[in-house]
């Protein structure tokens, strides 16, 4: 297993580790539902250093960004990022990421999923017919994510930038707690709100900055959170995780994700996708909420009232903020309207849920 530069710091606050994706990470502190109530009501830190960053740059950097991924890149401005994702040749999903304009038209970073670094930066070389310059960066960058409603104000004093008044989905890049070319993202995944923060692993910096964002936040309480209270902060906001909601075999469209799927421009299966827009889905991701006791879990059949298979779970938890449970699921599109009745096939026994509205929370 990889460790983060963070790893020592996890063991010693008595964090319960795990392996994910490769790595040795904490799944939780002092537990999942009080982390996940830190995050929701004051502010928590996440390592998310076993994510992937690739800087694409050139004059063909755009080109390739535009042709591997469905969003349209073009409309990027420095301090700018989006949500994308790159597609199969099938129509599949490679990986969902983000894209960062780091220089207009000329330089990019692109943040992947960590169990999918190896498969997507192989995707990206294999594509870039017009050699644009690749580094891949994830080894030696650093990414804390600060999550909930007080996390800027508690990390303002720590740097010159304006964090407060960072935008959804822009960035800044400067100097944070004396350490300087850090990049400072609000692309958080946890609906709370609150920044990302990037960094190069050198010079003692991962330690520097992450006891100055502590003890910045010791009056206001400021937490540790572990992949366990991740999941259900991203889960009750619908958003997809790679493996589980989206994966190789599932389509953008199929998954709620049309609006990052640009068909003004050209990339990878866009014809396939084009298609399925046009001749109607099969499937659809739905968000749904458990009307009898029962927690929805990963590959669970969803059926309908007469037992036939109409879908699986591809997400399921008890919910902390709302005190039920939910989950999300690919269901046949005539069972994908609010409201519809489904039923989870749990230990041979159908429970009732219903489809509802997504965020959850």
């Amino acid at each position: 297993m990889k460790n983060t530069p963070f790893t020592q710091k996890h063991i010693a606050l008595g964090a319960k580790m795990a392996a994910f994706a490769g790595f040795n990470m904490p799944i939780s502190y002092s537990g999942i539902n009080e982390e996940h109530a830190a995050v929701r009501n004051k502010a928590g830190v996440f390592d998310v250093s076993h994510m992937g960053e690739f800087i694409v740059k050139g004059p063909h950097a755009l080109d390739l960004i535009q042709r591997i991924t469905s969003n349209d890149a073009s409309k990027l401005t420095v301090g700018k990022a989006q949500y994308s994702c790159m597609p199969n040749k099938e129509g599949g999903i490679v990986d969902d990421l983000l894209v960062y304009c780091l220089e207009e038209n000329n330089a990019y970073m692109l943040v992947v999923n960590a169990g999918n670094i190896a498969k997507d930066w192989q995707w990206v070389v294999d594509h870039n017919m017009n050699n644009a310059e690749l580094h891949n960066i994830s080894d030696k960058t650093c990414l804390l994510a600060i999550q909930g409603p007080q996390a800027t104000r508690i990390l303002q004093p720590l740097t010159e930038m304006d964090i407060l008044n960072l935008k959804y989905y822009t960035f800044a890049k400067g100097k944070f707690a004396g350490i300087d070319n850090v990049l400072v993202s609000a692309t958080g995944y946890t609906g709370a709100g609150g920044v990302e923060i990037y960094f190069e692993d050198k010079d003692d910096a991962a330690n520097i900055i992450w006891d100055a964002i502590f003890k910045a936040g010791a009056a206001e309480g400021i937490k540790p959170i572990g992949l366990g209270a991740r999941d259900t902060l991203r889960l009750e906001m619908g958003y997809c995780l790679y493996g589980n909601d989206i994966d190789d075999r599932t389509s953008p469209l199929e998954a709620g994700l049309g609006w990052i799927t640009k068909f003004t421009k050209d990339f990878t299966a866009k014809d396939i996708l084009l298609k399925q827009k046009e001749s109607g889905l099969k499937q659809k991701l739905v968000g749904f909420e458990m009307k009898e006791k029962g927690i929805a879990r990963h590959d669970y059949e969803i059926k309908n009232f007469e037992g036939a298979v109409i879908g699986r779970v591809t997400s399921g938890t008890q919910s902390p903020t709302l005190g039920k449970a939910i989950g999300m699921g690919y269901v046949e599109t005539n069972y994908s309207s609010i409201g519809t009745d489904i039923y989870i096939s749990i230990r041979n026994t159908l429970i009732k849920a219903q489809v509802v509205k997504i965020p959850f929370a």
